[in-house]
């Protein structure tokens, strides 16, 4: 039953971020992020929908605060498509450990500390893909334009993984 009450917090958390996401960027309430239920819905169907839902209002919050001219824009979206690209595929090892912890009850000692592993690796990974996009994005933009991108970048995925982990419980001693 433990790993059935995980997917019930996970799916939770989801719910939670679409409408969070949505409220930050000014274009929805939370009550239009609505999402599939746990009966409706498997739990890869429901992380691939919130996913998506995710990169949409991802992009819409970029789009309203980052006051790019035609220019600007014509240079930083295809980039910025790129790097979203990148960035889903590193992604797709945190959701696959979120769903592996939520979805495994009693967890050994190894299985734990292999998880903490892949959330280091997974972490890491993004910081290197940031790394590697900044020179793409300063190529595109002024230097505050690129600074002000990456501060919008990292605000919503510390959004986005403040509410994965507040739907997870904490591994138990």
């Amino acid at each position: 039953m433990r790993g059935k009450n995980r997917t019930v917090a996970f799916v939770f958390s989801c719910v939670v971020i679409l409408g969070g996401a949505a409220a930050f960027a000014g274009n929805a309430s939370p009550q239009d992020a609505q999402g599939p239920t746990v009966q409706s819905a498997s739990l890869d169907q429901q992380i691939q929908m919130m996913r998506k839902d995710i990169r949409s209002q991802r992009k819409q919050l970029i789009a309203a605060n980052m006051s790019l001219s035609d220019t600007e824009a014509v240079k930083f979206w295809p980039i910025y498509d790129q790097y979203v690209s990148d960035l889903v595929q590193t992604n797709n090892a945190k959701y696959e450990l979120i769903k592996q912890y939520a979805t495994t009850d009693n967890m050994t000692e190894d299985q734990v500390d292999t998880l903490a592993k892949r959330w280091l690796t997974v972490d890491e990974n993004v910081v290197q893909l940031r790394r590697k996009y900044l020179p793409t994005f300063r190529a595109a933009l002024s230097a505050k334009q690129t600074a002000r991108f990456f501060q919008l970048d990292r605000r919503v995925q510390m959004m986005i993984d403040l509410q994965l982990a507040s739907g997870l419980p904490l591994v138990e001693p």
